[in-house]
């Protein structure tokens, strides 16, 4: 078995950070689902009515809206790390070598291309949504505070290629999921 390199602690620490990112907006987004419905369905019981009839959960379908939209963007750059992205590269992998191995560079740096101009984009229009005192209808949050998932998202998803692409040139292997193997079980 090869000896696996360790990443440097920041590195580690900003995994840990997407996956905690991640995790917490998935949970948070079922228990406000769950509220949000058991609420409606015990509104049609007499008895409760008094006491649910007086609760406004009107903004939980809002913030769960904005949650997985966080989670997507977060989610993608998960993706890209561990290699859950789906990829066609039965031809690919067909490939001589020398040319895979560039196929498989343009490819990773046409994602980077892409969510770093992306994401500038993005930071460009929340710069600019800063700017306004526009709300959301619901949660009455800035507007800006939403689509900031945007820039954040698609610079971290920028990032991850980049990081692909250097281990890539390194090892020659792409990050692949191994959908047997559970993280933390021997």
């Amino acid at each position: 078995m090869a000896a696996v390199k360790k990443q440097p602690l920041l590195l580690r620490g900003l995994d840990h950070l997407e996956e905690l990112v991640i995790l917490c907006l998935m949970g948070a987004a079922t228990l406000v689902t769950f509220a949000a419905v058991a609420h409606r369905y015990a509104c049609g019981i007499p008895s409760l009515q008094p006491y649910l009839l007086g609760v406004n959960l009107g903004w939980a379908q809002e913030l769960c809206i904005y949650m997985f939209v966080w989670m997507a963007k977060f989610g993608a750059a998960y993706g890209v790390r561990t290699g859950v992205h789906v990829g066609v590269d039965l031809l690919v992998n067909r490939l001589p070598p020398r040319l895979r191995r560039t196929i498989v560079t343009l490819g990773l740096c046409g994602g980077a291309l892409f969510t770093g101009v992306v994401g500038t984009l993005g930071a460009k229009f929340v710069w600019e949504l800063s700017r306004t005192d526009s709300t959301s209808p619901d949660l009455e949050v800035p507007v800006w505070i939403v689509y900031l998932a945007v820039p954040l998202g698609s610079y971290l998803m920028c990032f991850r290629f980049l990081q692909v692409i250097a281990s890539f040139w390194r090892t020659g292997e792409l990050p692949h999921h191994d959908a047997a193997r559970v993280e933390g079980l021997p």
